[in-house]
């Protein structure tokens, strides 16, 4: 079995000898492994299961089902340099956990803002956002309105001036990206930025606007406020200092 697992395994190389090169080991004894006459010491058995990724299962058991699995998306040596955990990481610092308000102008009626609730939180040292698409928005473009498909998840990236995220309805069918930066005013509770939606440009809609961010913590009355102000709503119904980060008559650059 450990002959017919090695064999299967080297084939992922072109090159036998610089295969045993790498794993420090003769050829010629290597040759033994591969043809089931020999087996590795403890040592050399440690070493080719950590080359591979696989255990001392390797002895007995076939080698599909010892192989690791492949390293998530992020953490793909490819990506991970750029989108491993020195940006998945993000300090309850600098975006705390908790609900957030948020406001926006609509992407499909320039005349109509949106409001909603998300959820900011940690797990397995990343930061994920979930919320909802508003039931009105969703009917205006004759799309379903079951949670399942209202629903938004995300995850946080730390930038140099603040926080990206990228969100994605189920299936990630439609998405954004959304960019956040700390305002130094009241309780610093407040974030500003802009959102960017994945759709083809037309002439009758827009793909980027700005967006603020209130941090509502755990504050369960607010929390509540906030979730039956979630939909459309015009620019005289946003709360004040939304409002004013908004600068609804700035256009967007």
């Amino acid at each position: 079995m450990f002959g017919a697992n090695l064999r299967h395994l080297v084939t992922r190389y072109p090159s036998v000898a610089a295969l045993c090169r790498d794993l420090d080991i003769n050829r010629t004894q290597f040759n033994r492994y591969l043809a089931g006459d020999s087996f590795p010491r403890p040592d050399v058995l440690h070493r080719i299961c950590v080359f591979f990724g696989v255990d001392a299962r390797i002895l007995l058991e076939p080698v599909a089902g010892l192989t690791e699995p492949h390293p998530a998306l992020l953490t793909h040596p490819f990506t991970d340099p750029c989108f491993g955990p020195a940006a998945t990481m993000v300090p309850d610092a600098v975006l705390p956990s908790g609900f957030y308000r948020f406001s926006r102008r609509s992407f499909t009626d320039s005349e109509k803002f949106i409001q909603g609730l998300v959820l900011i939180f940690r797990e397995d040292q990343n930061t994920f956002v979930r919320g909802y698409e508003a039931r009105a928005a969703m009917m205006e473009q004759g799309l379903p309105t079951s949670s399942a498909t209202r629903e938004f998840r995300g995850f946080a990236l730390l930038q140099e001036d603040g926080v990206a995220l990228m969100i994605a309805r189920r299936g990630a069918n439609t998405g954004s990206f959304n960019f956040l930066s700390r305002v130094t005013a009241f309780q610093n509770n407040f974030w500003e930025g802009y959102v960017t939606r994945t759709n083809r440009e037309t002439l009758t809609s827009q793909r980027a606007t700005r967006m603020v961010y209130e941090h509502l913590g755990a504050d369960r009355a607010r929390i509540r406020q906030a979730a039956r102000a979630a939909g459309y709503c015009g620019e005289a119904d946003l709360l004040p200092y939304h409002r004013r980060l908004l600068r609804p008559d700035e256009p967007f650059r």
